[in-house]
């Protein structure tokens, strides 16, 4: 299906199998859907990695898959009630974009089961394009191409880092906000990297920003990309130690 093409689904309280398919499901969050949550949900991030994700990591892979824990009993997303999700204004991606999926190609797809969603038979009637924008997908999909542009690299040259502390650093900078937030303000980061005041004010004030200068900062120590420019006074002198 293309932007314009017309699809028929609702889901509502009122459908019978409202938010069934909330349960004894894989959803795999981003930086940007994890820092929305967490926002959303007004706690760290490391408290909301801790309590509601599971962190599974791949061998030979720098960047783990971190998805939503479920109930162990229930089997159901922790953030779902009888009335809905808790968190319905920071829901993550794959949730906005339910019951589509979105094609190597650029077009859509029906993922959802037709024979189980009740949803396919309400009357509502919008165009693929349409039902992104009420989802708000459109930051989210802004949001995840940077996100590619450090996972694209690494999958294409498979990578094998397997120091500890390069990925403790890139999970800081991808999911750990708060800690990385601390890190470029707490440590020397900003006396050895030159670091202009607007960006400064830019990342100290917006969780976007600084997910932005992350994604910057993993290019630069990761990729080499001349992101970051050391300031002269950080460069070790000959003689010095």
């Amino acid at each position: 299906m293309a932007p314009d093409h017309y699809f028929q689904f609702n889901c509502a309280p009122n459908v019978p199998c409202f938010t069934a398919c909330c349960r004894d499901v894989t959803i795999v969050l981003t930086p940007y859907d994890v820092m929305r949550m967490k926002n959303g949900l007004n706690i760290r991030a490391d408290e909301f990695i801790d309590r509601y994700t599971q962190v599974i990591r791949k061998p030979k892979k720098l960047i783990p898959m971190v998805v939503i824990k479920m109930d162990k009993e229930t089997k159901r997303c922790p953030f779902v009630s009888d009335k809905g999700c808790t968190i319905y204004e920071d829901r993550p991606w794959p949730c906005r974009m339910f019951p589509l999926e979105m094609n190597d190609d650029g077009t859509f797809g029906i993922i959802a089961n037709r024979s189980l969603c009740r949803g396919f038979e309400e009357s509502e009637r919008p165009t693929v394009g349409e039902w992104l924008l009420e989802q708000g997908i459109p930051i989210y999909d802004e949001m995840n191409a940077l996100f590619t542009q450090v996972t694209a690299p690494l999958q294409a040259g498979d990578l094998d880092i397997d120091n500890p502390q390069i990925y403790q650093m890139t999970f800081m900078a991808l999911y750990n906000l708060d800690r990385f937030r601390d890190f470029v303000f707490s440590s020397t980061f900003l006396k050895r990297f030159a670091v202009d005041e607007l960006t400064i004010e830019k990342i100290k004030r917006r969780d976007i920003e600084l997910l932005k200068f992350a994604f910057d900062w993993i290019k630069f120590g990761i990729f080499g990309q001349k992101l970051f420019q050391i300031k002269p006074e950080a460069v070790p002198q000959k003689g010095q130690k």
